[in-house]
């Protein structure tokens, strides 16, 4: 403590020492501001909202994708997206998202090596090397993005982690670069156009028996789904899509459903924060819908 004088206040010594005392706490909370920023890029909270690059955050508007109790899962929190992932088809259940028209943008390219396992889940998992070979039925397949590349070129750390491989299903090359492609241009149309939009995405395993690719077996799923809802005041909507992953997708293979019978397919509760009544103007009309 500082000397005190004779009429019982800090000398000057003494509010020089603690003038130093202060400037010695506020330095460690600087550069912890300062690291947080480096985490968080451009993107950090000061700079566009928290919920904009924190997942943990923003999933407590909607809730996180709710599944059944009897199926495996890891919960995986990235920097842009959330994972499901099940140890049992080496990939993930879901993949959720919020897509803001901030996020829709950017000039962050993909990582030189793009591809890697994920060391955050247990062996067996999948690697880049069980894609390069053919499956068990003799086809090759694409490593195919659940959160696309191109919904994260606003941040080179959100870019990096969609090339995990636990952001990844085996999916046939015709849809990859066809019709799922066309699907992430348009939500990215929709988050310019609405401001913000939330996604779910994943596949369907409909068959008892499944090709498996690789070394580590990652299961291929005969299909997946994709949900998306749009929260605007005055017309909130949202549409869901079933794709077959079929080899040589055609456009006939896509089916576009309400939400509600996605989960009646799926088995899972999407968006289970929502009110009662959004829920069920989110739930139980298609995008063209709600927009005739």
């Amino acid at each position: 403590m500082g000397r005190m004088d004779h009429s019982g206040n800090i000398g000057k010594k003494g509010r020089i020492g603690i003038l130093f005392l202060c400037l010695l706490l506020f330095v460690p909370s600087c550069r912890q501001a300062s690291s947080q920023e480096t985490i968080y890029g451009s993107n950090s909270s000061a700079a566009n909202g928290a919920e904009k690059s924190d997942p943990r955050l923003w999933s407590k508007n909607v809730g996180l994708p709710q599944i059944a109790d009897s199926i495996a899962q890891q919960l995986l929190w990235r920097k842009a997206y959330v994972v499901s992932y099940n140890q049992n088809t080496r990939q993930p259940n879901w993949v959720a998202w919020k897509l803001t028209a901030e996020h829709a943008d950017g000039n962050v390219q993909r990582p030189a090596t793009a591809w890697h396992d994920d060391k955050e889940v247990p062996q067996p998992r999948a690697y880049y090397q069980d894609y390069k070979g053919l499956s068990d039925k003799g086809k090759r397949w694409d490593r195919g993005h659940l959160c696309p590349a191109g919904d994260n070129k606003w941040d080179s750390v959100a870019m990096y982690e969609s090339f995990l491989m636990t952001n990844a299903c085996p999916q046939d090359k015709a849809l990859n670069s066809g019709m799922w492609n066309q699907i992430e241009m348009q939500c990215r149309q929709w988050a310019k156009q609405y401001g913000e939009i939330y996604i779910v995405c994943g596949p369907l395993f409909l068959n008892q028996e499944h090709d498996t690719v690789g070394r580590n077996r990652i299961v291929v799923p005969e299909a997946f789904f994709k949900v998306i809802i749009c929260l605007d005041q005055e017309h909130p909507w949202g549409v869901g899509y079933i794709c077959r992953n079929n080899e040589g997708f055609r456009k006939r293979d896509l089916y576009e459903n309400s939400i509600s019978e996605i989960e009646r397919i799926t088995g899972i509760t999407f968006f289970p924060e929502l009110n009662s009544e959004i829920s069920a103007k989110v739930k139980n009309t298609t995008n063209n819908d709600s927009q005739n």
